[in-house]
């Protein structure tokens, strides 16, 4: 049996003044699984991303990607991908050369680049381009393009370089309904012909139903893994699809669960406050 591409055992994140964003969290994330990590504001959703990517590392426990610990000494051999909700493009290239930047910087694309840059490589950039509606938009540059566009050039931006593992920052959030849902069918089809294994971080739970294999539902800070669900739709998944009645019930059980979560964290902290106010005030 394989390992997993992705491994959090026991991770806990404590931040200055005492603030405690993840809470002994564990979560295995199979090679081409679709994995979407949901939950409050605050819950450590993107405090996981960051850990997994490298740019965090864990007060406790351990952060385990491609079989090696992430942030150890030595050559990582998982190609990583990113795209945020805001896709930053240096206005002084092309989107096609925006595209291009992770083949100047990933192994082992970049020993290659000056001479495959005008050739291969720019074929690869409006391939991917073309791929997500953008074909005969790589010459232009960042503002011409509208905010819809550019988020669908930053997915290409994070595929180019044929990561292993790409991880997606509530890539959608900043759109209208219309373009959000658009580039969910877009995502959908990226995923199934390069099979990145991808971890989502989105508030959007229809979102998470749409392009998720399964979806972890996170508690409010201190951020904990409640629920790992299983999402069984068929795909190609469609926006008709998602307003079916099994669609809408596993969108309401969501939000229930994160609900719950937040109506059973609450009476703890009102009783730990009262407990502090009580000793303040007994008598000596």
């Amino acid at each position: 049996m394989s390992k997993p591409l992705v491994e959090l055992s026991n991770v806990s994140v404590h931040y200055g003044g005492g603030t405690i964003a993840l809470d002994k969290t564990d979560l295995q994330i199979e090679r081409g699984d679709f994995v979407a990590l949901v939950g409050p504001s605050g819950c450590g959703k993107s405090t996981i991303l960051k850990l997994v990517a490298g740019l965090l590392q864990p007060t406790s426990g351990g952060v385990i990607v491609g079989g090696r610990e992430v942030g150890a000494i030595g050559t990582q051999s998982t190609r990583i991908g990113l795209a945020f909700q805001n896709p930053t493009m240096l206005p002084w290239l092309t989107i096609r050369e925006n595209i291009m930047i992770p083949l100047k910087i990933v192994t082992p694309f970049r020993q290659d680049y000056r001479k495959k840059k005008h050739g291969e490589y720019a074929d690869r950039a409006e391939a991917l381009l073309a791929q997500v509606g953008l074909k005969g938009f790589g010459g232009k540059r960042p503002w011409q393009l509208s905010g819809g566009m550019l988020q669908r050039a930053s997915l290409c931006r994070a595929l180019i370089h044929e990561p292993d593992l790409l991880l997606l920052d509530e890539p959608f959030g900043a759109l209208d309904q219309f373009t959000r849902e658009e580039l969910w069918d877009i995502m959908q089809q990226l995923w199934m012909t390069k099979r990145p294994t991808v971890l989502l971080v989105t508030h959007d739970l229809r979102e998470s139903a749409y392009l998720a294999n399964r979806i972890c539902v996170m508690s409010a800070r201190p951020g904990r893994i409640l629920e790992d669900r299983a999402v069984s739709f068929e795909r190609p998944r469609t926006l008709e699809a998602s307003y079916a009645p099994e669609f809408a019930t596993l969108v309401q059980q969501l939000r229930m669960r994160i609900a719950q979560a937040r109506t059973a964290d609450a009476p703890e902290a009102k009783t730990e406050a009262k407990t502090e106010t009580e000793t303040e005030t007994e008598p000596a």
